[in-house]
């Protein structure tokens, strides 16, 4: 039997997170959600990215995310790329293809999802959160994330995450608004604070990227 050293496996576990398929799945409205899926195991993660940004923009993070030990799907919300709504669909209903992708993680062997959303993200994720049936989702990172009107019905762990100078295109800075989320949001919670004034996704492209992502990958590590 062909022994495999520590650094061998780590290799391949790696080469293996670099991997990328390409997967759709319905929403419950009637929608077509396309997703890109990394890395394998019973921990799922979906990664619900920011109005500016499309699945790919989440690539790097995918790959070490799933060299950490987790399944990941990227999603594209509706209105990019292939991913569209149902007949039906509002503004506002991005919260079904969050919920979309957390079930296809749950058909397909996941027995824990979490849900990372940024910006535009994060606020269909802390929908998703509310909407969700009772341990469908056991956390949720919210990156800078766009407010929902009852933050106090999320269910699941939380992490809440923002630059300290991230201001809207009024000026006004988010951290108030964030922290407001913050506290009314039920725990178990927490709330971390970067220095410097980019925002969401855009932590990543700063000296702050590296410690957003361990912050990220800490909170999905930790046991109960």
């Amino acid at each position: 039997m062909k022994r495999w050293s520590v650094s061998a496996l780590v290799l391949v576990l790696v080469a293996f997170a670099w991997q990328r398929e390409l997967v759709s799945f319905a929403t419950q409205d009637g929608g077509i959600v396309y997703a890109d899926v990394y890395g394998a195991g019973d921990h799922g993660v979906v990664l619900a990215h920011g109005g500016r940004f499309t699945k790919e923009s989440w690539t790097e993070q995918a790959q070490q995310v799933a060299a950490a030990g987790f399944r990941v799907v990227a999603i594209n919300f509706r209105g990019r790329g292939k991913s569209r709504g149902g007949p039906q669909a509002t503004a506002g209903d991005e919260y079904f293809d969050v919920l979309a992708a957390v079930r296809y993680l749950h058909e397909t062997g996941a027995t824990e999802v979490s849900v990372v959303g940024a910006s535009f993200g994060g606020g269909a994720t802390a929908r998703a959160a509310v909407e969700s049936s009772p341990g469908e989702i056991d956390r949720i990172v919210l990156v800078a994330h766009s407010s929902i009107d009852q933050p106090e019905l999320m269910q699941s762990r939380k992490l809440f995450i923002t630059a300290r100078n991230d201001t809207t295109g009024s000026g006004a800075l988010r951290l108030r608004a964030i922290r407001d989320q913050f506290e009314r949001a039920p725990g178990p919670k927490d709330l971390v604070i970067l220095e410097g004034s980019a925002h969401a996704q855009y932590l990543f492209q700063t000296d702050k990227g590296p410690r957003l992502l361990r912050e990220i990958i800490g909170f999905l590590s930790e046991p109960y």
